[in-house]
């Protein structure tokens, strides 16, 4: 099964920087909305960003939620440990008889390669902040409208995106 925690929340905390931007704060609903996800999820991943002082919580009528630092100081990587609990990305079969080299060596085998992998992975979202994915995004964005653009022009289409 595929675990869509650390993308979902990913998506969390880069819409409270652009609010972030703007001085504002979103609530759960809000952005579930944005997801197209319950607010029981939302809420969910909101705990552990909470409890690791990566959002911040306000409950009541005039409650939202906002970024807990600056999206210089947050890291995918700190958004990946908060909502995956030092989840593993692969496991072992465990339950496989010793009846050759393979079979008796691959639990351990396949251990070291998952940690290997895994230090990988957190290696390489620790050298990304918020602040900047969300400058890649909007360049991405940027070229995508670009293209758009061409393209409607190339097709003798009215020009208007969003």
């Amino acid at each position: 099964m595929i675990d869509l925690r650390f993308p979902t929340a990913l998506q969390m905390v880069l819409s409270l920087a652009v609010e972030h931007e703007a001085g504002s704060r979103r609530t759960s609903s809000d952005l579930a909305a944005g997801l197209g996800a319950n607010p029981v999820l939302v809420r969910k991943l909101l705990a552990p960003l909470a409890r690791d002082g990566i959002v911040v919580t306000t409950p009541g009528k005039n409650g939202g939620v906002e970024l807990g630092r600056h999206p210089s100081k947050i890291t995918l990587r700190d958004i990946y440990q908060s909502v995956t609990d030092s989840k593993k990305l692969f496991t072992a079969r465990s339950d496989v008889p010793s009846i050759c080299v393979v079979s008796t060596n691959m639990e351990a085998y396949f251990g070291m390669l998952t940690e290997r992998t895994e230090q990988a992975v957190l290696a390489m979202l620790a050298e990304r902040t918020v602040e900047q994915s969300l400058a890649e995004i909007r360049q991405m964005d940027a070229a995508r409208t670009a293209e758009a653009r061409r393209e409607h022009r190339r097709l003798g289409k009215p020009v208007n995106l969003t």
